[in-house]
């Protein structure tokens, strides 16, 4: 017997660019696609330093999770992708306050490049 898939799709974070879904539901896991820093509300790469680009990929990471009917404690696996690995410090400063003391399974991999031209770009696994 198959489990089936439910797409997720929130207004709250940018909208799926591609053919894709922000998220898919299988069983009581949740695939959360890669999250840019991109302001729902406009489209375009937030404003700011690094720091505010990762607190912004980290918004629209909850807001899919929060749309999937899952919260931020229930994440088991990130993966995050930089376009420059110097700056590992610097996304892990803010991810630890994001995540506070829950600490999920981690990835962390320099890229060539990243959707328009960000600098960063996390993707995540949740158990609803």
């Amino acid at each position: 017997m198959s489990t089936p898939l439910a797409t997720v799709a929130t207004d709250r974070a940018p909208a799926a660019v591609g053919p894709y879904s922000q998220a898919i539901v299988a069983g009581e896991l949740v695939f959360v696609s890669g999250q840019i820093p991109l302001d729902p509300a406009t489209g375009q790469l937030v404003e700011g330093d690094f720091a505010a680009q990762v607190e912004q990929v980290l918004r629209n990471l909850e807001a899919v999770l929060i749309a999937a009917g899952c919260e931020r404690r229930r994440v088991a696996k990130v993966t995050v992708y930089l376009t420059d690995l110097g700056r590992f410090a610097e996304m892990n400063t803010v991810y630890e306050r994001f995540f506070g003391d829950h600490r999920p399974a981690r990835a962390a991999v320099e890229v060539s490049a990243l959707p328009r031209g960000a600098a960063v770009e996390m993707e995540a696994v949740a158990v609803r």
